[in-house]
């Protein structure tokens, strides 16, 4: 070896420890700074489209709806169970823990399925009419009931979970989305086709008050403060916080694009918007009333539908690869493109 070249390599060595105490700082830096990141990549595989995703904090279970299944995956170890099969069009699913149930509700079925949580076995199937269309769905310790909400007749199911018969219906006065308990009897819905909030009687199912949620269009996901009285509603490329007590407005938030999910992580002060053009806007609650954007963490197309784990803080979206647009037709000018089958994976952000 020359000494021109051991002078080279003693000036590339000093110069890659330098680049990695660069590196180490500036990851200390975003440790320090509290931001998201990406974490790591489960392939769940298999096809079809994809809507709610689900944590049950007992098992530690990811609950992912997936076409005609319920994909499920372990949130610490990422690895994949037997998935719940046989389905009709599924949307979401809620965790009756104290009963040891699961309901799953299945749109095109207008039904919901009713399973064991420790075994994960289907116990029957209860029809939602004269609801349609049952897309999101809550259960409220409060009163013991699961609700579905249903966008084809535009009203929620309610269901006695101790029995698990039909007993009632609420009229929503528009097409119902994301719902939230505040766990005194009170049930708040978005009222997506209306642009705003509706809120109804657990026991009752008397409609208690309406507010708009203007300058919001279109409200998706909705998410609660119990502590604040507030509601968080996501519209595209807005975020509307309500005072759930006083049925107003109280700000606005700039999120991106095409949203349908957002949470409150009652544990950090933090809401997470899961946006379709392939971010994640993450808001700081300063109050109850001011909210600051901290940052918006790129994840994937698609990944419009979101779950907090509120033990470790992680967020995670899910989503697929895409393949290339199909050409344009007269009745499908502007074609989506299609999923890649077998990429349909979850995506984990944290700090």
């Amino acid at each position: 070896m020359s000494f021109m070249n051991t002078k080279k390599n003693i000036l590339f060595a000093v110069l890659l420890v330098l680049g990695l105490v660069g590196l180490g700082l500036a990851a200390g830096q975003q440790a320090a700074a509290g931001g998201y990141h990406f974490l790591k990549k489960i392939v769940v595989g298999g096809e079809g489209g994809w809507d709610y995703l689900a944590l049950e904090g007992q098992s530690r279970l990811l609950y992912l709806s997936h076409g005609n299944t319920f994909e499920i995956v372990n949130a610490d170890t990422g690895a994949k169970l037997d998935p719940i099969v046989n389905l009709k069009g599924v949307h979401g699913v809620a965790f009756a823990q104290e009963k040891g149930r699961g309901y799953i509700s299945n749109g095109r079925g207008n039904s919901v399925t009713v399973f064991d949580l420790k075994t994960r076995q289907v116990i029957e199937e209860v029809a939602v009419a004269p609801g349609q269309n049952p897309d999101a769905i809550l259960y409220d310790a409060f009163s013991g009931r699961v609700f579905t909400f249903n966008g084809r007749t535009a009203n929620a199911t309610a269901i006695d979970a101790a029995t698990d018969k039909i007993v009632g219906t609420v009229d929503m006065g528009g097409k119902p989305e994301f719902a939230q308990t505040d766990g005194k009897g009170t049930i708040f819905v978005n009222n997506e086709d209306k642009s705003e909030i509706v809120a109804f009687d657990a026991k009752t199912l008397a409609v208690k008050k309406r507010w708009s949620i203007a300058p919001g269009d279109g409200p998706s996901g909705l998410a609660i403060d119990l502590k604040n009285k507030r509601l968080f509603s996501v519209c595209d490329k807005v975020m509307v916080v309500s005072d759930f007590e006083n049925g107003k407005v109280v700000t606005t938030v700039p999120i991106g694009s095409g949203p349908d999910a957002v949470r409150y992580d009652a544990g950090t002060g933090l809401v997470f918007a899961s946006n379709g053009e392939g971010t994640l806007t993450v808001v700081r609650q300063e109050s109850a009333d001011k909210y600051t954007v901290l940052e918006t963490v790129p994840t994937a197309r698609g990944a419009r539908t979101m779950e907090l784990d509120p033990k470790t803080h992680n967020v995670f979206v899910v989503t697929a690869e895409y393949g290339p647009a199909p050409a344009p037709t007269k009745d499908k000018p502007n074609p989506r493109p299609a999923a890649v089958p077998g990429s349909f994976c979850v995506l984990v952000f944290g700090r």
